[in-house]
């Protein structure tokens, strides 16, 4: 039987503990199993869920309205953006804290108390992070440095093949990487965040002009000016990560560039560096489209099907980019 916090009757808003934020976009299987870590099993704290559904075509809003009733439920007629998501989502929440959780997530019994004892014993925290670990069990890289304009520009095939900027690169995604010891970071990876409601509010939420992409970045920079941003390894949750974006990679491929652009754009980059950068972006992405197309068919052709279908995923992306992200990609 579901083990519901409000079982014995109406839930006291005032004594919500925690209100677990999820944006949801046609991902009906993976936001089921989500909620069934929530509900399913003991979190130690006082909880409320609430999804915001982007105008998802699977089904996933009527799986939600018959299968976890329990749930708060907020229909969007679009699909409004990740950050704006959360937005209404942190709008509707009652509790003292907001936890923002990707769908693509399975959570364990007793996680979100773990998260809220470690709040009340740093009050200077401004974002909590779990540890993030994949499907097989392996540590993902869940916190980063602040990146910069090289971040961006590693990307594309010109400047990778040369590594005049594989340094800036690294120390952005993996360097001092400690998968098990709590510390104060730079950003946190936006797939589960604990965020006290004062702080949220203080800081004004998301920005809601990133739609996907970059959102966690600037999130993360705001909060960071003032308050300590912590990673938290003694709290794992597992995040299939790459099984949500493969389902809509060229939306994820397109809005990425979008928000990284929109985000060098707020920690003040001039503007005829940005002209410069998307000049290159826009350039190179010919390019990438013939690497992964050679590329996919010299796996195929060495029965590499598994790589094959990574090739064919990011040959579908830099498509999708081509044909519609580029006239948004040059208005960022």
């Amino acid at each position: 039987m579901r083990l519901r916090a409000w079982r014995d009757g109406l839930l006291d808003q005032r004594a919500v503990g925690v209100s677990v934020c999820i944006a949801n976009w046609n991902c009906r299987d993976l936001l089921r199993t989500c909620l069934q870590s929530l509900l399913d099993q003991p979190q130690g704290v006082r909880l409320e869920v609430i999804v915001v559904d982007n105008d998802s075509a699977d089904g996933a809003a009527q799986m939600v309205e018959e299968e976890f009733p329990e749930v708060l439920l907020l229909r969007n007629p679009h699909n409004a953006g990740f950050a704006t998501a959360n937005n209404q989502a942190a709008r509707r929440a009652q509790g003292r804290y907001l936890f923002f959780l990707n769908n693509d997530t399975v959570v364990p019994a007793g996680a979100l108390a773990r998260l809220v004892d470690f709040a009340e014993a740093h009050p200077e925290a401004g974002i909590i992070g779990p540890s993030l670990r994949d499907g097989n069990g392996h540590v993902q890289v869940s916190y980063r440095q602040h990146p910069g304009l090289g971040t961006l520009l590693h990307r594309t095939s010109l400047l990778r093949v040369t590594g005049l900027l594989h340094g800036v690169y690294q120390r952005y995604r993996r360097e001092d990487f400690d998968p098990l010891t709590t510390r104060r970071v730079d950003v946190l990876m936006g797939a589960a965040m604990l965020i006290p409601r004062t702080v949220f509010e203080e800081c004004g939420g998301w920005d809601g002009s990133f739609a996907f992409g970059g959102e966690d970045l600037d999130l993360s920079a705001r909060v960071g000016s003032r308050h300590g941003i912590f990673y938290h390894p003694a709290v794992e949750i597992t995040h299939f990560g790459r099984a949500s974006s493969r389902q809509h990679i060229g939306y994820v491929s397109s809005n990425m560039a979008v928000g990284f652009v929109r985000y060098l754009r707020k920690c003040g980059y001039a503007e005829a560096t940005l002209w410069l950068s998307k000049a290159v972006v826009t350039v190179d992405a010919p390019l990438q489209l013939l690497g992964k197309a050679l590329q996919y068919s010299w796996r195929r052709f060495r029965g590499q099907h598994a790589k094959a279908q990574k090739s064919l995923l990011a040959l579908r992306g830099t498509q999708h980019f081509l044909a519609r992200g580029l006239t948004p990609f040059w208005r960022a």
